[in-house]
């Protein structure tokens, strides 16, 4: 298990790397949905807090969004085995959401209404960054959807501050695939938590998720360019522009 999750994490880290994602002294909440996502995430700055030369606190956060049959009780023990102190916060955004307004487009309001919670849980428990699970493939996908859709050249980028909120996102999972990120999930038996919102699976992401792997078969290395793009443009944000970083823990 230690080869999987080490090898892992050196792609991880050359993310946080690439993008100065961490800094000294930083109270780090990684928002963990319970999905493979954030979970892998999760495993993997717990375990690169071992030996990274850059000092930095670690914590997970939880918005429950009030969905029936969720239980991140697992979740709880997971973070207790890791030493990682775990908040989950309870909310009614899906009561609000899909019962009292019945949205015609829930995705953006829930979306808005969970990260206004999570700023809020993440500024009383004093953490200055935001560790979110966005990876690769995401990069690529909203990269898609801002063309398709709105006719624009766009993306999330991998670090945000949020002047709002006086927090910084991070995404370091930039590097790593959706499917190497299901393989170490289901390799380390992670405690996933089944996804019970429903419009899970039928959004615009997934319809662009579907075409990207129809594209795939006649274009296998489409990804690699458009995301290779990405960098070379450069999008705003997008410019690796790595700092000299401390030698590790270990050697000093």
């Amino acid at each position: 298990m230690n080869e999987i999750i080490n090898s892992f994490a050196s792609l991880v880290r050359k993310g946080i790397d690439e993008y100065n994602m961490i800094e000294p002294g930083d109270k780090i909440a990684v928002g963990v949905s319970g999905g493979k996502d954030s979970l892998v995430l999760l495993r993997a700055l717990a375990h690169l807090k071992i030996f990274y030369p850059v000092p930095f606190e670690l914590e997970a956060i939880t918005i429950d969004l009030g969905f029936q049959d969720m239980d991140f009780s697992p979740v709880a023990e997971f973070c207790k085995e890791l030493g990682v102190h775990y908040e989950r916060v309870k909310t009614d955004i899906k009561e609000i959401v899909f019962d009292a307004r019945n949205e015609d487009n829930p995705c953006s309001l829930c979306s808005k209404m969970r990260r206004g919670a999570l700023n809020t849980a993440i500024s009383e428990r004093g953490c200055n960054k935001l560790a979110l699970g966005h990876h690769y493939n995401d990069a690529v996908e909203t990269f898609l959807l801002s063309l398709l859709l709105e006719g624009r050249i766009s993306c999330f980028k991998p670090v945000t501050y949020m002047s709002r909120s006086g927090v910084t996102q991070i995404r370091p999972l930039i590097y790593c695939g959706e499917g190497k990120i299901a393989s170490i999930a289901e390799q380390l038996k992670l405690p996933v938590v089944e996804n019970n919102c429903p419009m899970d699976k039928t959004s615009k992401r997934h319809e662009v998720k579907e075409l990207i792997a129809a594209l795939q078969k006649d274009y296998p290395d489409l990804q690699t360019k458009i995301f290779g793009s990405m960098q070379r443009l450069p999008l705003d944000g997008w410019r690796p522009e790595p700092k000299p970083r401390y030698k590790n823990k270990e050697s000093r």
